[in-house]
């Protein structure tokens, strides 16, 4: 079968360096939405956990719940719960649906400094403020998103002069006591000197961060796929591999077809188009449970590093790591 090893020491060596820009593991808020970015939500959140990790940020309900007993905070993006929780804190994304939250909610709000997708406008943030108020929802923090910090431009400057004018606002209506936090991945590698209450850390601890704003070359990714063989036949010059024969054979050589394909998360471009890091050629479609490889051993590392293959399927290493299916067996080392 297919499966995903996860490097418990390399994980470790990423909370090292993000700790030491934060200034403290306290700081640091771990994104664990989408089965954490693909590597299995229980299995790192167990690691982070191990760590001394205390906080963690998702994207519905039912992910916290499943992690609620290894975090002390957890913050859900997206999602408005049917009862208030003690450990869990929701975000307002949108002022409108203040009054859907239940009295007594740990709430968040999200303001739109640059983004445009989700948070109130700057403008309407003391009317947000009087309306949490009103629907008797406890207020602990207010954050923002960036939306170009990876990228070298004066977009992250801006939104953090926007953010700072936020704070200082909310603190002249009285609300000196609430969190403040904006810095993604990205952003905190583009601190001299961070100073926010929390990062929100997601693919860099992964060791997946591409950034053109920043260097990070300690970081190390730790995950790594690998699939096992079904079958090996004998194929001749000019025969053809997979559906509608897309490869042709230029020699005789022993083919190999291993259980992980679309079905599993293996992005479909890359067929007749993919290297694994050990030189073994794809051939043909990838197909929905398997793929065909120029090569005989038992299993092979499909990948082990999502930016390089990301960079083979045109796309980027989030989405080749949130594409693997849960099913997919993991463990780490």
């Amino acid at each position: 079968m297919s499966k995903i090893t996860l490097n418990k020491t390399k994980f470790f060596n990423n909370l090292d360096i993000i700790a030491d820009k934060t200034k403290s593991k306290d700081k640091i808020a771990l994104v664990l939405k989408d089965n954490a970015y693909g590597h299995g939500l229980e299995l790192v959140a167990q690691m982070a956990q191990e760590y001394g990790i205390t906080k963690a940020v998702v994207r519905t309900t039912s992910e916290a719940k499943i992690i609620e007993n290894f975090f002390t905070y957890i913050l859900v993006l997206a999602d408005i719960p049917q009862m208030p929780d003690e450990n869990i804190r929701y975000t307002i994304n949108d002022i409108a649906t203040i009054k859907k939250f239940p009295k007594g909610t740990k709430v968040e709000l999200k303001v739109d400094t640059l983004m445009h997708r989700n948070g109130i406008a700057i403008d309407a943030l003391e009317m947000a403020l009087e309306a949490i108020k009103e629907q008797g929802l406890l207020l602990e923090a207010i954050f923002t998103h960036h939306r170009s910090a990876d990228e070298l431009t004066s977009e992250w400057f801006v939104q953090n002069k926007l953010f700072s004018q936020v704070k200082v606002k909310a603190k002249s209506l009285g609300y000196e006591e609430l969190r403040y936090h904006s810095a993604n991945s990205a952003s905190l590698f583009r601190y001299g000197d961070f100073d926010e209450d929390m990062a929100r850390i997601g693919i860099a601890a992964y060791g997946c961060l591409e950034s053109s704003a920043s260097t990070q070359e300690d970081l190390q990714p730790i995950l790594s796929l690998s699939a096992s063989k079904n079958s090996t036949r004998e194929l001749t010059k000019g025969e053809r591999v997979g559906y509608g024969g897309s490869y042709a054979m230029s020699v005789g050589a022993k083919v190999s077809n291993y259980d992980f394909g679309y079905a599993d998360g293996f992005i479909r471009i890359l067929s007749n188009n993919y290297t694994t890091p050990n030189g073994q050629k794809l051939l043909g479609k990838i197909s929905m449970d398997n793929s065909s490889f120029l090569c005989e051993e038992e299993e092979i590392v499909i990948f082990n590093d999502a930016r390089e293959i990301a960079k083979q399927a045109q796309t980027i290493p989030y989405e080749i790591l949130t594409s693997l299916k849960a099913g997919i067996k993991r463990e780490f080392l």
